[in-house]
């Protein structure tokens, strides 16, 4: 029942570690034509796996492993997809029903163990609950936020006989996430970016997961706004446009932190304003600014610095609404020249320069010509480090690729691709300063 509920959600590919409790599974596998099974050494490099899928297609990765220590090396893989908001399943074997809660060998609470780190969690203790319970793990994965859905399935259960019957609808009434943001608060929002003279845009990992690159390129045209992207940002907006100001933060530039301290409209979209982003909430952002935050999640809103216009809603759906309320080209005045002034003569710094040497080769000079074989159509991996910090800031990456790599928990696994045209194409160049 497994496979076919998998079958059913169009998966693909999956990747395991068997045991003896998930091996009905994996015996199911063995016939199956569409599903491509694809064994690690480690559970933990079974769920990072299907992490990276997830984040270079845009599809639920699924990860299968076994009970006890199989559900234990996978909570590293678990957390990193919980904390940058990537849709996967991971499905879990569990001891028989009538052993659980009596020590039974490789017995492993994997609800209780994981429940800080998923989005949600399953046990399911009748079959009868089975096809069900998937197509919920599967919407709810996807949807709203996303994250990792944890799927705990005893040996009994998998090894029962039922006729397979499979819901082609999900009404879950304890979860609707809301999709379209409050008309209120974005006329509020709207009517803050006309007055902007300062105006910077902040973008987030969760406006890629909205697929609003499109949008937000065309907000940044018609605000002649500079442009930061978060680490899980970058790609959202074209490294090397005349608008971006790079990332942020602690490993940041020196212009795109001062443009977000000097803006006098700051509208993030799908950034948390992470500590790494912001460093003291005390000291971000204190002159009289407008901060405008959306997100799809009302918990992530207000977290960590003061608001003035919350949005809760779909990044996309927002930033329509919001582009039929503002002018289609920016309108010219002496204080946004000024402000591109200020901008250009931070930059003027070049913060990321460094000093060439004949004797070995430096980091920043393997990336830069990495970057220049490329042009960001790649496919990426980094570890973590300082080299994923000189990864980000020198890898301009080209427009619609997916997040650079695991934001807040940071571990092993970073994908990321050129999923369209080459940024020229997609954006509309802003040069006449």
């Amino acid at each position: 029942m497994v496979v076919a509920a998998l079958r059913e959600e169009g998966v693909d590919t999956i990747w395991g570690y068997p045991g003896g409790a998930v091996l009905p599974i994996y015996d199911a596998l063995l016939p199956e034509q569409s599903i491509t099974n694809i064994l690690v050494r480690h559970e933990q490099a079974a769920v990072h796996a299907a992490d990276g899928y997830a984040r270079a297609t845009g599809k639920v990765g699924v990860a299968l492993v076994t009970s006890g220590p199989g559900v234990t090396n996978a909570v590293t893989g678990i957390a990193t997809p919980y904390f940058d908001s990537i849709p996967i399943v991971v499905i879990c074997a569990n001891v028989p029903t009538d052993a659980i809660g009596k020590d039974a060998f490789q017995e492993c609470d994997a609800v209780g163990l994981t429940r800080s780190i998923v989005k949600h969690n399953f046990l399911v203790v009748e079959v009868s609950q089975l096809g069900a319970t998937l197509k919920k793990a599967f919407h709810i994965a996807a949807t709203g936020r996303p994250g990792p859905v944890v799927v705990d399935i005893p040996k009994d259960v998998l090894l029962a006989q039922e006729p397979f019957t499979y819901p082609r609808t999900v009404e879950l009434r304890s979860y609707k996430p809301r999709l379209d943001g409050h008309a209120g608060q974005i006329q509020r929002a709207a009517e803050a970016l006309r007055r902007a003279q300062r105006p910077c845009i902040l973008m987030g990992g969760g406006a890629i997961a909205a697929g609003a690159v499109d949008e937000l390129a065309t907000l940044a045209q018609r605000l002649d706004a500079p442009v930061a992207c978060t680490l899980t940002g970058l790609g959202t907006f074209p490294g090397k446009h005349i608008q971006s100001v790079g990332m942020p933060g602690m490993h940041g530039t020196y212009e795109a932190n001062l443009a977000m301290q000097h803006s006098d409209v700051l509208i993030a979209f799908g950034a948390r304003f992470d500590d790494r982003v912001i460093g003291n909430p005390e000291d971000f952002c204190k002159a009289d600014r407008t901060i405008i935050q959306i997100d799809i999640d009302p918990a992530t809103i207000d977290k960590r610095v003061r608001v003035d216009v919350p949005i809760v809603g779909d990044v996309k759906a927002v930033l329509r609404a919001m582009l039929a309320l503002l002018p289609a080209e920016p309108a010219a005045s002496p204080a946004r020249a000024a402000w591109w002034r200020d901008i250009d003569s931070w930059r003027a710094r070049r913060c990321l320069a460094y000093s060439h040497d004949t004797t070995v080769i430096k980091p920043q000079f393997v990336l830069e010509k990495l970057w220049e074989l490329t042009r960001g159509d790649a496919f990426v991996c980094s570890d973590v480090g300082q080299h994923q910090m000189w990864a980000a800031q020198l890898l301009t990456l080209a427009h619609k690729t997916v997040p650079f790599g695991s934001g807040k928990f940071r571990h092993d696994v970073v994908i990321e691709t050129r999923r369209s045209c080459r940024e020229e194409e997609q954006v509309q160049r802003r040069t006449d300063r």
